[in-house]
């Protein structure tokens, strides 16, 4: 195992070396990639195969097929070169208009579909060599950190920044206040609930739940629950998007953040309503979270005032 190994042992150059003949199962064609004679890259093999003892890439008339083991390998030595290569650009001084990081965000699609327009315009301004990816984070329904699996992949450095509903974090993270969110009811246009949009007429519906799990009970249930009342829940599904679209072409209503709907409303040719004001539904902090010692990094400095200028 690689972990296992001394690794004054291994020259790390192999590792890269796996990663292009893996991607380019071709000898030749790897040479030209890493500017390498094909007789170094197949001396590079040779190496890696007395390393991890398997043959990994196997020749054939048009070039080399991985092995089982080197597919099992793939992903562990991917993931271990993109932390050193996150180290090293932590490293060296950001520049935003140069730099070719890539950063991935977490966050609940709701909030997502809200900046990410917005937010790639900034980035593309800005930065036009920087990638970013979206991570969708769930919530884990009836746990007092209901957002733990963003937690733990910040910690793991899978996310550089979770951007959640909540402005509670644990102390070993810091926090960037991004805004705040409201729910509002939404329904397609001419749908006759907006013309009197009063608890009785709410309960008598039917509705639409985004729940990841499929759970036919949130918190706008659990608002019902303590007034005595309770609704029709018709239909769950997985993601706001999704619930957008199902709104535009049924007679359901669905409670989402007033930042989604507004944003797309036009598109989906949605109208929404207030909730009823009995249900006494608060407002939530959107809020940027990074693992504390992210915070010196220029880069995630540059990234959470590029989310803030796209709120």
């Amino acid at each position: 195992m690689l972990n296992e190994m001394n690794l004054s042992r291994i020259d790390l150059n192999l590792l890269t070396l796996f990663e292009a003949v893996l991607a380019e199962r071709h000898v030749g064609r790897t040479a030209e990639r890493l500017n390498l004679s094909a007789s170094a890259v197949s001396h590079g093999l040779g190496r890696l195969r007395r390393l991890l003892n398997d043959p990994l890439f196997l020749r054939t008339p048009r070039g080399v097929v991985p092995t089982d083991r080197a597919l099992e390998l793939a992903d562990p030595i991917a993931e271990a070169l993109a932390r050193i290569r996150s180290v090293l650009a932590v490293a060296e001084p950001f520049d935003p208009a140069t730099s070719r990081r890539r950063f991935v965000i977490g966050a609940p699609d709701g909030i997502s579909a809200v900046f990410l327009p917005s937010f790639v315009e900034v980035v593309r301004r800005q930065g036009p060599h920087i990638a970013i990816g979206i991570r969708q984070i769930l919530p884990v329904e009836g746990e007092a950190q209901p957002w733990r699996s963003g937690f733990a992949d910040l910690e793991t450095r899978a996310l550089d920044v979770a951007v959640l509903p909540s402005s509670e974090a644990p102390a070993r993270f810091a926090t960037r206040h991004l805004g705040e969110e409201t729910f509002v009811i939404a329904m397609r246009r001419g749908h006759p609930y907006a013309a009197r949009p009063t608890l009785e007429r709410f309960c008598a519906m039917q509705h639409l739940l985004v729940s990841a799990t499929g759970e036919p009970f949130g918190f706008v249930d659990r608002a019902l629950a303590e007034l005595g009342r309770a609704r029709r829940l018709a239909l769950t599904v997985p993601n706001f998007v999704q619930a957008l679209a199902t709104l535009a072409e049924t007679d359901l209503i669905g409670a989402l953040p007033r930042r989604l709907v507004a944003k797309h409303a036009a598109r989906f040719d949605l109208v929404w309503s207030e909730p009823p004001r009995a249900l006494g539904l608060p407002p939530s902090d959107v809020t940027a979270i990074v693992p504390q010692a992210a915070t010196t990094d220029q880069g995630i400095a540059w990234l959470l005032d590029r989310l803030a200028e796209a709120q």
